[in-house]
């Protein structure tokens, strides 16, 4: 379980480090940072296989498409699931849908948690009992201030469990499942970024050091959905969805870098989910303290 806690938060952390990093890519818009991001990540994420020695996930699901034909469906709905969020991710906060996002990430651990619970019979410990608990409490809180749910807010809530539980019954939640996940979106990652080559060359005239940016967005994302990946199979739907929570305090906190502010009225919402953050914090603590015969109170 450790090794997956330590992926988990290896994701959240690179997902912080991208969300500050898009504000460095202007004047790209957010669908032609999705676009670049998409083109860049196949290859870092194919160098990455190649060098830890996973490259066979690859090969076995090819061979598994010659005698299995419904994988000809399967993948490309992963793929479209996965790439609607990422996509989805960059253009909120172009078109004023940031906060409906935001809403999704925040109910999106606590559904994660529903289809552990309920699908995959997911046994909670007390911690992650009081940590869903007060994580309820700030979610609520921020239905209450915004009034209910859009549909962007559902489509984050609801895509993502999708995504996960077609991957396990298909047996693709792997590294060469999301290297096909992210190969079948390079066609709209094309049309995105550089379908008009005038105008992404126009772009990159404007501002040359984009071409030393953009491929450390590829390194950064092929990174982040690789830790990502590999922390879902060593730890049950419930505390993957849970550990999801550490994502929002980090974008909060580039958030507050950038120059936003929390207002008044939100830190009964936020407050909550950093306590659920800390409780699962000290749960791991508690967990490290047995297995090397430590009392809880040192």
């Amino acid at each position: 379980m450790i090794k997956g806690v330590v992926f988990s938060l290896t994701a959240s952390f690179l997902f912080g480090v991208m969300y500050y990093y898009t504000s460095l890519l202007s004047p790209l818009s957010g669908e032609q940072i999705f676009g670049w991001r998409m083109l860049l990540t196949v290859p870092v994420m194919t160098l990455l296989l190649l060098i830890w020695g996973e490259w066979r996930q690859v090969r076995s699901i090819a061979r598994r498409l010659r005698r299995e034909l419904w994988l000809w469906i399967v993948l490309p709905l992963s793929s479209a699931l996965l790439g609607t969020q990422l996509w989805l991710f960059m253009w909120a906060p172009l078109h004023d849908r940031a906060l409906e996002v935001s809403i999704g990430y925040f109910m999106l651990p606590l559904t994660m948690l529903l289809v552990g619970r309920f699908v995959y019979r997911d046994q909670l410990s007390g911690w992650q009992k009081s940590a869903a608990f007060s994580a309820l409490l700030g979610v609520a809180h921020e239905l209450y201030q915004v009034g209910g749910f859009s549909w962007a807010s559902m489509l984050v809530a609801l895509g993502y469990p999708l995504y996960f539980m077609l991957r396990r019954k298909a047996k693709t939640d792997c590294l060469g499942g999301l290297w096909f996940d992210m190969l079948l979106t390079l066609p709209v990652a094309y049309w995105f970024s550089i379908a008009s080559v005038d105008s992404a060359l126009a772009v990159f005239s404007e501002r040359p050091v984009l071409y030393a940016l953009i491929p450390v967005l590829g390194l950064i994302s092929a990174s982040a959905l690789a830790s990502y990946v590999i922390s879902s199979r060593h730890l049950n739907f419930s505390l993957f969805g849970l550990l999801g929570y550490v994502e929002p305090v980090l974008l909060a906190i580039v958030a507050l870098l950038l120059g936003e502010r929390i207002g008044p009225d939100q830190w009964l919402s936020y407050v909550p989910i950093w306590a659920a953050v800390g409780l699962l914090a000290l749960e791991g603590i508690s967990r490290l303290r047995h297995k090397r015969g430590l009392p809880d109170d040192m």
